[in-house]
C-alpha cells in the first residue's frame, strides 16, 4: 500500500469517525488525487478552520475555480457548516476531507467524473 493509499484510508476514517459519514471511496480517491502534492506536505494537507484568509482561499480556489460555483455568501456558509461537522476543535482538518464534504454538499461529484 502506497503513501497515497494510506492517506486515503486515514481520510475515510476521519469521515466515518469524526464526521459521521460513510465515504464514497471512489469520489474520495479522486478528490485526494486532485489535491496533488499538497497531501504530502504537513502544512498544506490541512485547513486552518479559524484562519479567515485560508477559508477565503478554499472558497476562491476550490469552490469557485474547481467546482465552478458562483461566489456568494452561501459558499462561506457551506465552508463553516463543513468545519462545524468536522469539529472546530479538531486539530487536523485534512484538506481532502474538507474538499470531499464540500463536493458532496454542493452535489458537484460530476466535476470528478
Amino acid at each position: 500500500m502506497g503513501k497515497r493509499d494510506e492517506l486515503i484510508a486515514k481520510y475515510a476514517d476521519d469521515l466515518k469517525s469524526k464526521c459521521g459519514m460513510t465515504p464514497d471511496m471512489d469520489l474520495l480517491t479522486k478528490v485526494t488525487i486532485a489535491c496533488g502534492p499538497a497531501i504530502y506536505n504537513a502544512d498544506a494537507s490541512t485547513v486552518a478552520g479559524s484562519d479567515k484568509s485560508e477559508l477565503e482561499t478554499v472558497k476562491d480556489n476550490f469552490l469557485v475555480k474547481k467546482l465552478g460555483l458562483s461566489d456568494s455568501p452561501a459558499l462561506m456558509d457551506a465552508i463553516d457548516a463543513v468545519i462545524e461537522t468536522y469539529g472546530r476543535s479538531e486539530r487536523n482538518k485534512y484538506r481532502a476531507v474538507i474538499y470531499y464534504m464540500l463536493t458532496k454538499h454542493f452535489g458537484k461529484e460530476s466535476v470528478y467524473a
